[in-house]
């Protein structure tokens, strides 16, 4: 855990630097989740990738590491209302943002995954494509968005089973699309995404 007796040196201020991710842009349901995550490096993590190319199982199990270890880390979101009021990519910078202002810990720098940084950061950012497979912060930022927005869609399918949201998770399959087709939207579908918007126009 951070305390502030890391700063009481006759060395340079300690940097701090929080890596940051959200998943969640190409779904048609549910909020696009970010994390940020300030890693302790005198506690490692092995076996930090992208999110994407871990199993579930193994990204439960890191995940629950990157809490336990993790200097600081924080969750940020935007809802699907927000996404289809402000669109995808600007909801996407707002839960990066949130998520790094919601750090028990501020960072000195922040470095996210991709060619952007989210413009409301008040600290020096570095964007980085490839980030979450190549930078231990961004991959841990990732694995933990990814596990909490896969399990919202998981209770989100205990809701509204008719869409499969366990299997696909609100991704555009043919399954989800189907569904969509037979049973309209559900309050969680973004309506600006164009497969819901077609819906909702033939209505």
């Amino acid at each position: 855990m951070f305390t502030p007796d890391l700063f009481d040196t006759a060395e340079p201020t300690l940097e701090l630097i929080a890596g940051c991710d959200e998943v969640g842009r190409g779904p048609l349901a549910g909020a696009v989740v970010a994390a940020a995550v300030i890693l302790d490096p005198a506690r490692p993590i092995v076996g930090l990738a992208d999110s994407k190319a871990l199993s579930a199982k193994r990204r439960a199990a890191l995940a629950e590491e990157i809490r336990d270890k993790a200097l600081a880390w924080a969750l940020g979101r935007a809802e699907a209302e927000e996404i289809d009021r402000i669109n995808i990519l600007w909801a996407s910078m707002r839960a990066m943002e949130r998520a790094v202002a919601a750090l028990g810990v501020q960072p000195t720098r922040v470095q996210v995954d991709g060619n952007r940084c989210p413009p409301g950061l008040t600290q020096p950012c570095e964007a980085i494509v490839k980030g979450d497979a190549t930078v231990a912060a961004i991959s841990a930022a990732s694995i933990l968005a990814k596990t909490v927005r896969d399990a919202e869609l998981e209770a989100l399918d205990r809701a509204y089973p008719q869409y499969g949201f366990a299997r696909h998770k609100g991704y555009p399959t043919a399954e989800h699309l189907a569904a969509l087709a037979e049973h309209g939207p559900c309050p969680q579908h973004r309506r600006s995404f164009g497969p819901v918007k077609k819906i909702l126009e033939r209505s």
